[in-house]
């Protein structure tokens, strides 16, 4: 095998499995959410694959050069097929009732490290090859080895970040990954002399399996997606169910819609409980004309209440995906045709502009906008989620500082924990330092053990509402440690 043919190998077995890695990270967000446990799982078990293939592939490099080309083959047939069925055994691990960090642990394990060991089990024999291939200079070969590894694995987190996954989805993201490696088995040889194909061609036992992997890898493209709309940021579903059409992000309910017809009350298409509280304290608080921030569109419904009931009143809305934007436009026919109306792309820098762009609409982290922006508001609310649960830079006390200096009224949190959590907890003691007044309610506890959780911080008392969405009560948050951007919030496992 030729010297540059062989670091070629490494290159690319090296970013298909950076690409596999963050790939595995994504799809495990539908069923597990995405946290620093999630990605410290993934991670860890798939270095731990990396470390365990390499070991072995070491052991099979110092076999008889034929017995040693044949392991290697095969071990990339396999990996081909583990890679693209991991999906699938994630599903069905899932599916047998896998949950909680003990289920994610197990999930992690048995879909993604087998492929993880596979798909580094060349890489000695590979390194080996080029070694011998320029007698004299093993040093340079061996340094050039392991800058292959290197740029692949850059090469390999930058098209799973930036092409694969928000181009092309998970699914079709590790198939791409399985035929990539299914490539690689022509080229993989014993030496010196003869084609790669022409090698594979007199080994008809390869050529089967090559086959039958290539038709595993098609057939798992079949099952299609794992959600309708999917970008490197979101899963994205829409359901409908009676007159109500819910959005659904990495399998989590994030906003909803009532179909109405169009003389109802505007109040009378919220569907969630959670916005009804939400706007009721809004409606409360605020006067007619109030400029509101909103940290994460999701479904947009908040902030289309705010200007269907105040036709002076402006917003802007912070949502990072443009896909969840574009899917409310064409499946939430109420904030759809607002966001049509009155809405418009506005910059990291934006505040509201009067006249009829009520709405902008800023595609880009909330973190990022409240750290560049230089207009104030008159409340805000926060509602960024990323699968269940608040980003980790969003729910620290710097954030809330940095609110308190551009907001002057009300401050709106929407969270979702365990009753007296650790996460409200941590958000009530931040909003306990900086404004005088914290209020907190409750909704319904799920089987998971979670539930809403509202808390509303101003500067002023609040008064009372004249009532509470069904299931939700007023309760008692306890003390807590105020997560900063050093010490944050982990995410739920």
């Amino acid at each position: 095998m030729r010297f540059w043919t062989t670091i070629t190998l490494i290159l690319l077995l090296s970013a298909v499995g950076l690409t596999y890695e963050i790939a595995a990270g994504r799809v495990l967000a539908p069923f597990f959410g995405t946290s620093l446990v999630t990605w410290t799982s993934v991670i860890a078990t798939i270095l731990a694959g990396f470390s365990l293939g390499s070991a072995l592939g070491g052991l099979i490099a110092e076999r008889e050069r034929a017995a040693a080309v044949r392991s290697v083959r095969l071990a990339l047939v396999a990996t081909a097929v583990l890679m693209a069925l991991s999906p699938a055994v994630l599903g069905l691990i899932y599916a047998l009732g896998a949950r909680e960090t003990g289920g994610m642990l197990l999930a992690v394990v048995v879909a993604f490290f087998p492929a993880s060991v596979l798909v580094s089990f060349p890489s000695p024999y590979l390194a080996k090859l080029a070694v011998e291939a320029r007698p004299g200079r093993e040093g340079s070969s061996l340094g050039l080895v392991l800058a292959a590894g290197s740029v692949g694995a850059i090469v390999g987190a930058i098209l799973a970040g930036f092409v694969a996954l928000p181009l092309a989805g998970s699914v079709a993201t590790f198939a791409g990954c399985a035929l990539a490696v299914l490539l690689c088995v022509p080229l993989i040889r014993g030496g010196t002399g003869g084609t790669g194909i022409g090698t594979l061609a007199r080994k008809p036992g390869v050529v089967l399996s090559v086959a039958a992997g290539g038709l595993v890898v098609l057939a798992t493209t079949a099952s299609g997606p794992l959600c309708r709309y999917e970008s490197g940021l979101s899963c994205i579903d829409v359901q409908r169910q009676g007159s109500a059409v819910y959005l659904l992000s990495d399998r989590v309910q994030q906003a909803a819609e009532r179909s109405l017809a169009e003389d109802a009350a505007p109040a009378e298409r919220l569907v969630m409980p959670y916005t009804q509280w939400i706007w009721a304290r809004m409606d409360r608080d605020l006067g007619t004309d109030p400029k509101v921030l909103f940290i994460g569109g999701g479904g947009y419904t908040l902030p289309t209440m705010l200007l269907a009931s105040r036709p002076e009143a402006e917003a802007v809305a912070v949502e990072i995906d443009p896909l969840i934007t574009r899917v409310v436009r064409d499946h939430l026919p109420w904030a759809g045709a607002t966001i049509a109306q009155v809405g418009f792309e506005a910059g990291v820098d934006a505040g509201p502009e009067g006249g009829e762009d009520r709405l902008g609409i800023v595609h880009a982290d909330g973190r990022v906008f409240l750290n560049q922006t230089d207009h104030r508001f008159d409340a805000v609310v926060m509602d960024a989620f990323s699968s269940g649960s608040v980003p980790a830079h969003l729910a620290t006390r710097e954030t809330y500082a940095r609110l308190r200096e551009m907001v002057d009224g009300p401050v709106y949190v929407n969270l979702i924990d365990a009753p007296d959590g650790p996460l409200v907890r941590g958000i009530h003691a931040i909003l306990g330092e900086l404004y005088p007044h914290v209020e907190a309610v409750q909704g319904p506890v799920s089987p998971r053990g979670r539930a809403n959780l509202l808390l509303a911080a101003s500067d002023q008392p609040l008064p009372d509402l004249d009532a509470l969405p069904e299931g939700y009560g007023a309760v008692r948050i306890g003390p807590g440690r105020a997560f900063t951007d050093d010490r944050g919030w982990v995410g739920h496992r």
